[in-house]
């Protein structure tokens, strides 16, 4: 999971800049560029708190940020939703390699979420074999 959200906020920095022309058309104007960097900061907070903290709580986090933005590639590669207000049109029909590697980081990431959040803790199972 930890690595999932790794590869996610890799691929959003990396492909950040190339997406800061488009814009929204209200003021104040925000880039697709800049919600990528947004992703990649809300990926690796969520990451870090998984890999320090290793709580049901940062396990909602990472579900959150992975499952929203595997959400908002398939929408957008699907729906053109148009822009809104200062946000972008994202309309992207296409996938591409980086696309591609994004979806299933954020799809293993929100998975990987998912399985510690209805997993039983770790103290609950070793207490139930307990013969006394």
């Amino acid at each position: 999971m930890a690595a999932g959200l790794g590869v996610d906020a890799y691929v959003h920095w990396h492909l950040a800049p190339g997406f800061d022309g488009v814009t929204g058309t209200a003021s104040p104007q925000i880039s697709q560029g800049q919600l990528f960097r947004v992703e990649t900061v809300l990926a690796l907070i969520a990451m870090v708190l998984v890999v320090v903290t290793r709580r049901r709580l940062a396990a909602m986090v990472a579900l959150l940020i992975a499952a929203g933005g595997l959400g908002a590639v398939l929408l957008f590669a699907y729906v053109d939703v148009g822009g809104w207000g200062p946000l972008p049109k994202m309309y992207d029909p296409f996938w591409y390699p980086e696309k591609i590697i994004s979806a299933v980081a954020e799809a293993v990431a929100a998975l990987g979420a998912f399985w510690l959040l209805v997993m039983p803790p770790e103290g609950h199972l070793a207490r139930a074999e307990k013969p006394w």
